[in-house]
């Protein structure tokens, strides 16, 4: 039985996709974050572009990856993914900008590193949940077409 290759997404509809997820992310992470961990705004705000900045090179590198891994495997479009697939897509994603995003958060903010943990882990949780979410609505607004590439 041979696997057919599926269509990936094209060089500027991935770059679309990064840009909304990151300002998105931004957008509703940044004030919760503040009020929680009582880290001046200008301060969060910082540490939030940095770290979006640190996932927005992520986000390109591991979906690309993920979604190549998983069309050689298993022959579907990345929009196709199940329900199972994509809640261990972001949870992947999320595990390592937790690991990217904890020393930064300590030298950023002086947080000690448990602080800092509880504060990463609570970002992850966040972005996990909107991971999934953003991405499910992505690939049903953004569907991967015969001429994506």
């Amino acid at each position: 039985m041979s696997i057919s290759k599926p269509v990936q997404r094209n060089l500027r509809d991935r770059a679309r996709q990064v840009a909304l997820f990151e300002i998105g992310g931004l957008v509703l992470s940044t004030p919760p974050f503040v009020w929680l961990s009582d880290v001046p705004f200008i301060d969060a705000a910082g540490l939030m572009f940095v770290l979006a900045l640190i996932a927005t090179l992520w986000n390109a590198a591991y979906n690309t990856g993920f979604d190549w891994i998983e069309g050689r495997l298993t022959g579907r479009q990345a929009d196709q993914r199940p329900w199972l697939l994509r809640v261990a897509h972001a949870l992947g994603f999320e595990g390592g900008i937790l690991l990217m995003g904890l020393p930064v958060v300590m030298a950023w903010t002086g947080m000690g590193w448990m602080a800092a943990l509880v504060a990463d882990i609570g970002l992850a949780l966040f972005y996990v949940v909107y991971a999934f979410f953003f991405n499910l609505a992505y690939d049903r607004v953004f569907p991967i077409t015969a001429t994506a590439n």
